[in-house]
Formats: C-alpha cells, sequence, structure tokens
C-alpha cells in the first residue's frame, strides 16, 4: 500500500510514519517543516518539502490512502492569522479531497479534533451531539469534517477526532497539557495551572498513531470517531505529575473556558483498544529528560516558534 501522509514532519506524523513503514507500507510524508524534520531515512519513506495550499505539488499519482494530519495546530496559533489557518485547514482540505476523487484514491483519514465539541456540560460526549467550534481551529476542522462526508460515494472516509494528544515524540510539543505540565516540573520545578477544573480528554501519542494503524485494518468502519480515554481535569493532570515530581502546584485564573469530555465506545466496537495512559506519557517525558534527550526549547511551543519563524516582521 502506498499512503501520503500530509503534516507528516508534526507531533503525531514522527510516530505514525515509523509504524507504516514497520509494516512495509510505501510513505510519503508531505509538510512544510516550520517545526524541522527529525524522520530517520528509510528505503520506503519519501519526504516532500511542501505547503498544503499547493495541490499541485502534492504527490497524489499512485496513492492508495490518504491520511490528513496537516492543519494549524492548535487554538492559539489558529487565531494568528485566520486566514492561513482556513486556507491550511479548510480550503488545502477540500481541494486534497476533490483531488483525491478525480484521481480514484480510495481511502481518505482524517485528522479533526475532540475540540470541535466546544463547551459541554454533558457527561458523555458522543459523535452525534450538536457541534459548537469555538475558534477558528475548531471551525476549520468542522468544516473539513463536512467536506469529506460529502465525498462518502467516492471513496472510504474515516474520521477522527483526537482528545489532547501526550507522550514523547521526536518532533515534540511542549503546548499541550500534559507534556507542558510536566515539563514545567522538570524544568522550573513549579507548575502553573491556569483555573484547573477544565476536564480535559487525553490520549496517548502511540494509541493515537496506532487509530490510524486500526483504521486502515477496518475500511467499514466508515464515519467519525472520537478518541479519548482519560477524561481528566487539569489539576487531576497536575497532581499526577507531583506523584512522579513532587513540585509546587501554583493556581492562576484562566480565560480559557473549554471543558468537556469525550466518549470513544464507538472506536472500541470496532475492535480497538489503547495500551496507555497519561501516567506512562509523564513518565516517558521524565526519562527524556533526564536522559538528555528532551530539553525545553522554543521549537515544542507551536505558538512561540511560529511568531519567531513564520511571522517575523
Amino acid at each position: 500500500m502506498k499512503i501520503l501522509v500530509t503534516g507528516g514532519c508534526g507531533y503525531k506524523g514522527h510516530v505514525l510514519i515509523p509504524k507504516l513503514l514497520a509494516r512495509g507500507y510505501e510513505v510519503t510524508a508531505f509538510d512544510i517543516q516550520w517545526f524541522g524534520n527529525y524522520l530517520e531515512p528509510h528505503k520506503n519513506l519519501t519526504v516532500v518539502k511542501g505547503d498544503v495550499r499547493d495541490i499541485e505539488s502534492i504527490p497524489l499519482t499512485g496513492v492508495d490512502c490518504i491520511i490528513h494530519l496537516s492543519s494549524i495546530a492548535n487554538d492559539p496559533c489558529g487565531d494568528l492569522n485566520p486566514q492561513l489557518t482556513w486556507e491550511v485547514s479548510a480550503l488545502a482540505t477540500m481541494q486534497l479531497a476533490d483531488k483525491a476523487k478525480r484521481l480514484g484514491i480510495k481511502r481518505f483519514i482524517y485528522a479533526s479534533s475532540g475540540s470541535v465539541y466546544g463547551v459541554k456540560d454533558e457527561l458523555q460526549v458522543t459523535e452525534e451531539l450538536e457541534l459548537k467550534p469555538i475558534s477558528e481551529y475548531n471551525k476549520t476542522k468542522m468544516v473539513g469534517e463536512r467536506v469529506l462526508l460529502s465525498y462518502q460515494d467516492d471513496f472510504v472516509v474515516q474520521i477522527v477526532r483526537p482528545a489532547t494528544v501526550c507522550g514523547y515524540s521526536p518532533r515534540m510539543r511542549l503546548d499541550v497539557s500534559v507534556n507542558l505540565l510536566t515539563m514545567q516540573a522538570l524544568s522550573k520545578g513549579k507548575i502553573t495551572v491556569f483555573g484547573g477544573n477544565q476536564i480535559r480528554p487525553n490520549i496517548h501519542i502511540d494509541d493515537i498513531t496506532d487509530v490510524y494503524l486500526h483504521l486502515i485494518d477496518h475500511p467499514e468502519a466508515t464515519g467519525i470517531y472520537n478518541a479519548g480515554f482519560e477524561n481528566i481535569s487539569i489539576m487531576d493532570i497536575a497532581k499526577l505529575v507531583t506523584k512522579h515530581l513532587p513540585v509546587e502546584i501554583a493556581v492562576t485564573e484562566s480565560n480559557d473556558p473549554r471543558s468537556y469530555r469525550v466518549n470513544s465506545d464507538k472506536l472500541l466496537r470496532t475492535g480497538y483498544q489503547p495500551k496507555k495512559k497519561v501516567e506512562d506519557a509523564i513518565l516517558e517525558i521524565i526519562e527524556k529528560y533526564r536522559d538528555g534527550t528532551l530539553k525545553d526549547e522554543d521549537q515544542y511551543h507551536n505558538l512561540k516558534w511560529m511568531q519567531q519563524t513564520v511571522f517575523t516582521k
């Protein structure tokens, strides 16, 4: 099978692509590489540096399956330049889907986001609930979903709404809750929690990348799937970190109202089972930091890095 992974040099791509290669797939990673490329060379891997908005530059010849990870990731980055966010995360998705149909590509797996639900009070947030996105990032993901669902008669459409991903990747992100709080404890000797009562669903990076493998194996599992297995508060994450790194937790006010739980029973019914927990992610980050593999660097903070490199004046 020949697989195109857009955003292949991102946080998830760096964990997913080695797994695809281990299965013997031929993989093309297409990425603008704002955050670099740490993928190990492999005889079945082609890395193409390019802009997903330029549809003609995306190598689609002979592709059997598209895994579309590319987007302006997270709310603060999406708000930096709303036009760019809509072009990358919505318009490019529309163009890619149209091109896939024209070329007869049969599989399209789309990385949406659990944040499309917005603020929810329900204890069980299932795929059937109304979407109320509150940021440019959420809105473009919702639009991307709707676009792809319109192509269900043309190719297999599988949409994943991941929870907040945690754990180590060679292209690390330290701006997501578990990773951020763990690094604060390691590098600053103190954790700062904004609010703390907000509930967030979480999923380990090994598990979310295994979800994509699972969907490749199950083309009959079409439609939309939540993917998140630990609905816990930001404060509870901080306390889990201090279980292994006994540091002070400072609490300040938050202007971030997002609080939601996801129910992933629909995904579990397809036979998928997660293997790791938030605590595994914390322990892995501690290990990588202590052995010198991981440091608290600007390039691992999307907003800070984009402000320094993409939007320099």
